[in-house]
């Protein structure tokens, strides 16, 4: 089968999702640097994070019999009044965020990018999300189950961290790290 796309990710979650659409896809290792820039707002950071893998991506077909075949760029951000929550760097970071989004609402924004070497196209979800309260021991015994460790915001909607969540506004799988709608309207444009 011929790969109608590369996903330039190692998250296994939007492997799943990418796989759930149907397409043909290979993944591409690249290696962007996560690093907020202080005049960037949060949609800023998310969408440039998202252009720069997918263009990371493209940079690295250049030379092969693929440069022609899209690549897709995606990144995920937790925003809480105005402040960026990315991946937890240990206990209290992860504590630290928990607490903020508990018993209150947030944003999980998400951004896919779609490139070749001519073109380059971007969509941005943002959900809101509210959580219920959380006692300090649900968020260590969270924590002792590994999964916030490599979370935007310390939590996964997807896997024990969903019982944390009250209501969404907008899309789930936006939440979990690819929004399939827009993800297949942009695939459908290159494609």
């Amino acid at each position: 089968m011929t790969t109608q796309v590369f996903l330039a990710s190692g998250s296994p979650r939007r492997k799943e999702l990418l796989t759930q659409l149907g397409y043909q896809f290979e993944l591409l290792s690249i290696d962007v640097e996560e690093v907020h820039q202080s005049h960037e707002t949060p949609l800023m950071y998310v969408e440039r994070l998202s252009k720069d893998k997918a263009q990371a991506g493209v940079r690295a077909l250049e030379r092969t019999k693929n440069k022609h075949v899209p690549v897709l760029g995606s990144d995920t951000i937790v925003v809480i009044d105005g402040v960026i929550l990315e991946k937890p760097k240990d206990f209290e970071d992860a504590k630290r965020m928990l607490l903020a989004l508990s018993g209150r609402q947030h944003q999980v924004m998400t951004a896919v990018t779609l490139a070749t070497s001519d073109d380059i196209r971007t969509k941005t979800v943002i959900t809101q999300v509210w959580f219920r309260t959380l006692s300090e021991q649900e968020i260590e015994q969270y924590w002792e189950s590994g999964e916030p460790c490599d979370k935007a915001g310390s939590y996964g909607i997807q896997g024990s961290g969903g019982r944390f969540v009250s209501r969404i506004d907008g899309s789930y799988h936006a939440v979990m790290g690819l929004p399939l709608m827009e993800t297949d309207q942009l695939l459908h444009q290159f494609l």
